[in-house]
């Protein structure tokens, strides 16, 4: 089966509560082809996913956030849509060791523009190696 074309049609939902990041990752994202649905809290994360038609090829959500934090976004997301790929972002060091387990991906922020395109079209287009919620 020949690969997708590049960022062709790949919806990302965004989930980042300080406004000036989640508008500097949705132009980011939107400026290397990939449709963007943005909003600042899971809740409106929840909402999104619920009137969304089509496909949420992933999810990149914050992890700390004052009404619920990234991991329960994605943990709730992904009953719903399990085709969807995770990314996590964060600021604070050594975040991503929790995410592993559940074969989620993580990029730390600060990021460069490049890299988290680059990382973003990496998890688009490999195998998923989602290990499921079984391995804490």
């Amino acid at each position: 089966m020949d690969r997708p074309e590049k960022n062709s049609l790949e919806t990302i939902l965004v989930v980042e509560d300080q406004p000036v990041v989640l508008e500097v990752v949705r132009a980011i994202l939107e400026r290397a082809g990939f449709h963007v649905l943005s909003t600042s809290s899971g809740a409106q994360a929840i909402q999104v996913e619920g009137i969304t038609q089509g496909t949420i090829h992933m999810l990149l959500s914050d992890v700390m956030m004052p009404d619920m934090s990234g991991p329960v976004v994605a943990q709730t997301l992904k009953k719903l849509r399990p085709d969807m790929r995770v990314m996590l972002m964060s600021g604070y060091p050594d975040g991503n060791t929790l995410f592993l387990n559940y074969g989620w991906h993580f990029i730390q922020k600060p990021f460069l523009p490049v890299k988290l395109v680059e990382k973003v079209n990496d998890i688009l287009h490999t195998p998923c190696r989602s290990q499921g919620e079984d391995h804490f």
